[in-house]
C-alpha cells in the first residue's frame, strides 16, 4: 500500500491514478474554500471555486505532460498563464454599490488562492498545498474577526446617508464639530424610491479619538430628516 501511494503521489509521475489522485486533491481544496464562501453567500460560490482549483490542476498538468513529451519545453508556462489570467475572472467579482462601496475584493483574492493551490497540487506539491489551505481557512474563519474589530474601531470612517427635506447639512456639521469629529470630501446627490426623492450624502469622518463606529451610525440616524445610514466599507 506505502508503495502504491508513493507511485501515485510523486511529484515526477504522471500516470492515470496519479493524474486522479491530483485532482481529486485539487477538487477537495476548491470544495473547502468555496463552503467557506457560500455560507457566508458571496457571489463566487462552491462550484466556482472547485472549477477554478481543478482547472488550474489540469492546465500544471498539462504542462507537464507537453513536457514530458517536448523534452525542453518549459513546465511552468502554463502555471505562469493561469496566475495572471484569475485576476480577470476576480475582477469580475468585485463591483462598487450605489455608496461607492467596493465588495468582491476577498471573494476575487479567494478565487486567486484557489488557482494557486491548484497550481501547488498539479505540480505535486502537496505539502505546499496542505499547508496553504489550512492557513487560507484560517484567515478566512479566525482573523476575520479581527479584520472586523480594527474596522470598527478605525479613526476615520466613510459614511453614507439618505435624508428628506427636513435634513440640514449644517446641523449635521454643527452637530459633528460638537462631538469633536471633522468632516470632510463632501458628495452630494440624490436618488427616487417608490414614495418620496431623497438626497445622498457621503462624507469622510475623522474621529480623532478611537471610538465604536456602531455608536457613531447610531448617533446619526437619531438626526432630523436622516433615513439611512452606512458606513462604507
Amino acid at each position: 500500500m506505502e508503495i502504491l501511494f508513493q507511485e501515485i503521489a510523486a511529484p515526477e509521475k504522471l500516470t492515470t491514478a496519479a493524474i486522479i489522485f491530483r485532482i481529486f486533491i485539487s477538487l477537495c481544496i476548491g470544495g473547502i474554500l468555496g463552503t467557506e464562501r457560500g455560507i457566508k453567500n458571496r457571489p463566487a460560490g462552491f462550484m466556482t471555486y472547485v472549477l477554478v482549483s481543478v482547472g488550474a490542476t489540469v492546465f500544471m498538468l498539462t504542462n507537464q505532460y507537453v513536457s514530458m513529451v517536448m523534452p525542453g519545453t518549459d513546465p511552468t508556462r502554463f502555471g505562469a498563464q493561469v496566475i495572471s489570467g484569475i485576476g480577470f475572472l476576480g475582477a469580475g467579482t468585485i463591483i462598487v454599490t450605489r455608496q461607492n462601496e467596493i465588495r468582491g475584493l476577498t471573494t476575487a483574492a479567494g478565487l486567486w488562492v484557489a488557482a494557486a493551490l491548484g497550481l501547488a497540487v498539479g505540480f505535486g506539491f502537496y505539502t505546499g498545498a496542505l499547508i496553504g489551505i489550512l492557513f487560507t481557512v484560517f484567515a478566512l474563519v479566525l482573523l476575520k474577526k479581527i479584520d472586523v474589530y480594527i474596522k470598527q474601531h478605525a479613526r476615520s470612517m466613510e459614511i453614507y446617508i439618505e435624508h428628506t427635506t427636513e435634513f440640514s447639512l449644517r446641523n449635521l456639521v454643527e452637530h459633528m464639530e460638537k462631538l469633536g469629529f471633522d468632516m470632510y470630501e463632501m458628495q452630494r446627490g440624490k436618488i427616487k424610491t417608490l414614495d418620496q426623492d431623497l438626497g445622498i450624502l457621503i462624507f469622510s469622518l475623522d474621529l480623532v479619538k478611537k471610538v465604536n463606529h456602531q455608536e457613531v451610525l447610531s448617533n446619526l440616524y437619531e438626526m432630523e430628516g436622516i433615513e439611512y445610514v452606512k458606513e462604507i466599507a
